[in-house]
């Protein structure tokens, strides 16, 4: 009986040490599928990011990341800023960014929002060789290692982490 509630405690205190991380556009946002975002991001213009429709039930997700965190996982956004642009267009298009977050996953308490330089190594922000990234980006999956998957295997890793 020891020896259980001893190895049931340690692999809880193990998955307080799990963050899933997500990245924001193309993954979570439909940021690519706003019309004219390319011409938008050359001119300094934020508002593909303010209008990005959610790629996922938005309910549902926060529903399982609320159950997630429950649990003692950590849930965190690592996004990339614009790749060019004035300091002032970095800050609009972080606001813009935190706006979509609160609009379209309000009871979703983040325990971490990173939102980066482009380009900037999303590893960086890995806390532990058992973090988990999801991101539609291969180069940035493949940077992050095992625990990093598309954006389309959202839904089914986090319906067998809830286990």
């Amino acid at each position: 009986m020891c020896y259980n509630n001893y190895t049931k405690e340690r692999e809880e205190n193990k998955m307080k040490n799990i963050t899933i991380c997500f990245d924001m556009d193309g993954t979570i946002a439909d940021f690519y599928g706003v019309e004219g975002w390319l011409y938008c991001l050359e001119n300094e213009m934020a508002h593909p990011y303010a209008i990005a429709k959610p790629m996922l039930n938005m309910s549902g997700l926060a529903r399982r990341l609320n159950n997630l965190q429950k649990k003692g996982y950590r849930i965190a956004i690592i996004s990339w800023l614009s790749k060019s642009g004035s300091k002032e267009f970095a800050e609009t298009v972080t606001q813009a960014k935190m706006d979509w977050l609160h609009r379209h996953l309000p009871s979703v308490h983040w325990d971490e929002i990173n939102i980066v330089p482009y380009g900037t190594p999303k590893e960086n922000y890995r806390k532990s060789d058992i973090d988990i990234l999801f991101d539609d980006e291969e180069g940035n999956r493949n940077a992050w290692g095992d625990l990093a998957f598309a954006e389309t295997e959202i839904l089914h890793w986090l319906e067998l982490l809830k286990n």
